[in-house]
């Protein structure tokens, strides 16, 4: 594999990983959004899927986000009676954001974009490597 195709399979996963960073901001920045009227449903957890596709030009396998599925999980209920979404029995559904896991997984996507980050790197230094040899010879 050429270095040029290395450097664009590595952005495209930058891309994939970048798209699962705004997913999981969305999660954190709703993990408190409860509904607004009695018995409304709160803000659901948001998961990026990923697919493989090939390239057939280059033959090589590249990383792309599929559709942005909804959480099956359960809501959480606390007692809160005080509170407008409350129904009838005072509980109040809270969003199913865990935000020790949403952490967790913000900090794989960044270590994924950060990997490949250093391939484009690494690519552009051999490339430029490649090119200060053939001006010397």
């Amino acid at each position: 594999m050429d270095l040029v195709k290395a450097m664009t399979l590595a952005a495209k996963g930058m891309k994939a990983q970048g798209t699962r960073m705004k997913v999981i901001s969305e999660n954190l920045a709703n993990a408190e959004t409860t509904g607004k009227s009695k018995g409304a449903d709160p803000y659901r957890r948001q998961i990026v899927t990923f697919s493989n596709q090939v390239n057939r030009a280059d033959n090589t396998k590249e990383v792309t986000t599929g559709k942005v599925q909804y959480d099956p999980a359960p809501f959480v209920t606390k007692y809160d009676p005080s509170h407008p979404a409350a129904d009838e029995s005072g509980y109040v559904k809270t969003p199913n954001v865990n935000p020790m896991l949403e952490m967790m997984d913000m900090r794989e996507a960044q270590r994924s974009y950060e990997a490949n980050l250093g391939v484009i790197e690494m690519a552009r230094s051999m490339l430029m490597k490649t090119i200060e040899l053939l001006r010397a010879s």
